[in-house]
């Protein structure tokens, strides 16, 4: 049985999405999980987006932002040297990076999936240590070839899959989410996508469509019991994905528009929290050959076209973030530790409280 969105919940979301409402609305993109839910101590995974599909390995043009880097996206020093990303993305838990990173360069040399002679890939990582024994490293090379060899376009699951899995959002369970905004002919027809794993903010702070659910939801918050303590900790990972014609520095413009669709939930990007972005464009499929001479020709909107697309990736960002929520389940993890799920019936309540349920 598929699980409620918020659009299912009748939440008012700006723009509208693609037919998934999901990073899969931008052509040819794919991702796959691999979940290892084991005993009492085991709640993590790996997630693998594929930028073109796992059968078209050239690179495409790419920019990163860290808001704040109290965390870790492995090859983005690359991404944002050269331009362009290499290969496969991976998210995972903190503890689990280099089996991430080590494994996307077996699968690449064993699929000729190389750009050039070596590789340097992309992984990312939220820290799952509260559900998940991070030390005891259960993220294995057999999951992330899983994840790779097994990602696919269309509906994808979220909440507790993939790198998500033992992940915490405002002290409910959060996880994988996504989201996509499709804009109209007249602004260029773009697609903007965004998948996040969410492991961030204290439940004062939550709001979602501008309402302070938060404070009204407070029994239950493990880290502060429903209070302001002034503090934060936690982690945000979003990819984004466009159709969009856009070059690096561009690229990185709409990367860093991930920050407001992050703090329209009500964060405000504290100390503790690493919040790192990515995106990408699929445009431009020759970007990694040039000609005869070492020439390479590129396409790209001019700055003054890229407004619609900001406000596209703020939003989707927004949006994954609450469906990462609203999928979470209840879960139990170690040292007995449970988290609850974000509760629809209470969400919808009070949302209509505030006149804000469509």
């Amino acid at each position: 049985m598929s699980k409620a969105r918020a659009r299912d919940l009748g939440i008012p979301f700006e723009g509208t999405p693609g037919p998934f409402n999901a990073i899969t609305d931008v052509k040819d993109v794919t991702v796959g999980y691999a979940t290892t839910i084991k005993g009492h101590s085991a709640r993590t995974g790996v997630t693998v987006i594929h930028p073109r599909g796992k059968e078209d390995h050239r690179p495409v043009l790419a920019g990163t932002f860290a808001f704040n880097g109290n965390g870790e996206m492995t090859g983005a020093a690359w991404v944002d040297e050269g331009g362009m990303l290499e290969g496969p993305v991976g998210l995972t838990n903190t503890h689990s990076v280099g089996t991430v990173r080590d494994t996307i360069i077996h699968w690449q040399t064993a699929n000729g999936a190389m750009y050039q002679g070596w590789s340097c890939p992309v992984v990312a990582e939220t820290a799952d240590g509260w559900l998940n024994d991070m030390n005891s490293f259960h993220v294995k090379a057999e999951h992330v070839w899983a994840a790779l060899d097994e990602a696919a376009t269309g509906p994808i699951a979220e909440g507790n899959v993939g790198g998500g899995t033992g992940m915490i959002c405002y002290e409910f369970k959060g996880g994988t989410g996504t989201s996509s905004r499709k804009l109209p002919e007249k602004l260029g027809g773009w697609t903007v996508a965004a998948l996040v794993q969410a492991n961030f903010g204290r439940r004062y702070q939550l709001t979602i469509a501008g309402v302070p659910v938060g404070v009204h939801l407070r029994e239950g918050a493990f880290f502060t019991n429903g209070e302001n303590p002034l503090v934060e900790q936690g982690s945000l990972i979003v990819i984004l994905a466009t159709d969009a014609p856009l070059l690096p520095h561009q690229l990185r413009r709409i990367a860093k528009r991930a920050t407001l669709g992050m703090a329209r939930t009500g964060s405000l990007g504290g100390h503790g929290s690493g919040d790192i972005f990515l995106a990408f464009s699929t445009a431009n499929p020759g970007a990694g050959q040039g000609d005869g001479n070492g020439m390479a020709s590129f396409c790209a909107l001019m700055n003054d076209k890229l407004d619609p697309l900001f406000s596209s990736a703020v939003y989707t960002t927004e949006e994954a973030i609450i469906n990462a929520m609203l999928a979470a389940e209840t879960m139990t993890g170690r040292d007995g530790l449970t988290i609850s799920a974000l509760p629809h019936d209470q969400l919808r309540r009070i949302l209509r409280e505030y006149n804000r349920l469509g």
